[in-house]
């Protein structure tokens, strides 16, 4: 699976550093830039979402005005990875210091259930089963509609302009490729993505004029239209033809979770993190904490800092599969270990720099789960109100159905929970039970938004898209500035490193 480091922001004295990128290994052409901005900036997956939010920023937009159009516009252009038929995690921090953690994740339908698959994983990977209810329309709208400036059908119109015809990226070609057989198999896919039986190519006019219809809708009537109103039911018609058990009752139950943000004081920079059901921000603070032991920037430096970052990611993957929905399962002495610099302690002990060791030795009792896919976003206005968001519908193309009434590509969300299963071999870990299915409960993820912050200063907006790479990619381009001293196009540029215990 390709890593993409797709946005970061780093605020370097008054001035906006800005990284516009894409780096998928399977490009030979990357577009690598700086930007400078006293004014606000805005870093996505695709620059025609970046101009779409810059443009809102120039109007006079807050970040989150900015966000909504950005997400939006990936969900059009981008939308093998995200889209209004998925989820998300924003974090905000505003200029007055207050921060948020918007929870739009997808959750589990009604009628779900711990043991609804019978053991058989592949029916959470793809198909009508593994589609969780969307709530990114739901997460966007109420970040808006607590900060938002500009006019919510501003904000909006652009992306439906955009489904009309857009040209197909190389990143969303390398995407379609790897998904040929699911978009041949699906009508609403096939119908949007290929020409005369074969996939569009790169460059081509591609038209998703019931998503623009579905988007113009939402510009109009706000997120109603979606979980209440003509979207939803033609939506949820849909679905039940694929053979999927969301309802409309579902699309109306949803809600927003808007939490405090992790916080955590280590190398004497604020960190704030996501918190559960994301994984992210314990997960980096964990890292961090034992990494900062070693000494800044020499431990972390050369082939044994390399060493030390490898075995640190071990043991944060072998405690994070002890997290979980935080509204149905007890997590509280999990994340309080996540954040305790004397946990670390603990386990920077167990890390030797002239060996590493069996999986068994990082203590983890469950199986590993791997999540896909995202697009992330990073944007700070001109008051420094800063904004990190991901968004995602899982792996490529989700669930690999396409609504025809609607354009939605569905998630496949449902595969990021934990199932119950029949393996009783001794090699193979039990799977995690504090993310099993519950109705309207949220799977663990690894998403990681995060915000920087020092002496009460915006000092840098990070994230990343690639599933469980995320974490790992996001700690090390942040030790490469923040710890290393390198610049921030080096910083993203560097090789990475990734492992998760097995």
């Amino acid at each position: 699976m390709a890593f993409s480091f797709a946005a970061i922001l780093l605020l370097l004295a008054s001035t906006a550093v800005l990284l516009a990128l894409n780096l998928q290994a399977v490009f030979a052409e990357q577009r690598r830039e700086v930007i400078l901005s006293r004014h606000g900036a805005v870093a996505t997956d695709d620059l025609r979402c970046s101009r779409i939010g810059r443009d809102v920023l120039k109007e006079g937009g807050h970040a989150v005005d900015a966000t909504v159009a950005s997400a939006l516009c990936l969900g059009v252009v981008s939308s093998a990875s995200s889209g209004i038929g998925g989820g998300a995690f924003m974090l905000l921090r505003l200029a007055n210091g207050k921060a948020q953690a918007f929870d739009s994740r997808e959750t589990a339908p009604l009628h779900a259930s711990e043991n609804m698959y019978a053991g058989n994983a592949s029916l959470k990977a793809k198909g009508a089963l593994s589609i969780g209810v969307p709530g990114e329309v739901a997460g966007l709208h109420e970040a808006w509609r607590q900060h938002g400036k500009l006019p919510w059908s501003r904000l909006v119109r652009p992306a439906a302009r955009l489904a009309r015809g857009f040209r197909i990226s190389p990143y969303l070609h390398m995407q379609m490729d790897k998904t040929k057989e699911g978009i041949l198999a699906d009508e609403g896919l096939r119908k949007i993505f290929t020409s005369n039986g074969s996939l569009l190519q790169i460059g081509d006019l591609c038209h998703n004029r019931r998503l623009s219809q579905t988007l113009e809708a939402i510009a109009r009537y706000g997120p109603q239209a979606f979980y209440n109103g003509s979207v939803g039911i033609a939506l949820v018609k849909d679905i039940k033809k694929f053979g999927g058990i969301i309802t409309l009752r579902d699309l109306q139950s949803y809600q927003v979770n808007i939490k405090e943000p992790l916080s955590s004081d280590i190398m004497g920079l604020n960190i704030l993190g996501m918190p559960p059901p994301s994984s992210g921000g314990a997960g980096m603070i964990l890292i961090l904490h034992i990494l900062d032991q070693y000494g800044i920037p020499s431990g972390v430096s050369g082939s044994v800092g390399l060493h030390r970052l490898i075995e640190s990611l071990k043991h944060m993957f072998a405690v994070r599969m002890n997290l979980g929905d935080p509204d149905f399962v007890n997590i509280s002495q999990v994340l309080s270990d996540m954040l305790s610099p004397k946990f670390a302690h603990e386990l920077k002990k167990t890390i030797m720099d002239n060996m590493t060791f069996s999986p068994d030795h990082y203590g983890g009792k469950w199986n590993i789960l791997s999540d896909h896919g995202t697009s992330h976003l990073c944007i700070v206005d001109s008051r420094r109100n800063g904004v990190s968001m991901t968004s995602t519908i899982n792996s490529y193309f989700g669930a690999e159905y396409l609504s025809p009434s609607t354009g939605i590509v569905l998630n496949n969300e449902m595969d990021d929970f934990s199932i119950p299963t029949n393996d009783s071999s001794s090699d193979v870990p039990p799977p995690a039970p504090a993310n099993f299915i519950r109705p309207l409960k949220r799977p663990l993820s690894s998403m990681s938004p995060t915000i920087i912050v020092k002496d009460g200063l915006l000092k840098g907006v990070v994230g990343a898209s690639g599933g469980s790479m995320i974490i790992a990619g996001t700690i090390e381009v942040f030790l490469n500035h923040f710890a290393k001293g390198m610049d921030p196009l080096a910083s993203v540029m560097a090789p990475r490193s990734y492992h998760q215990v097995s």
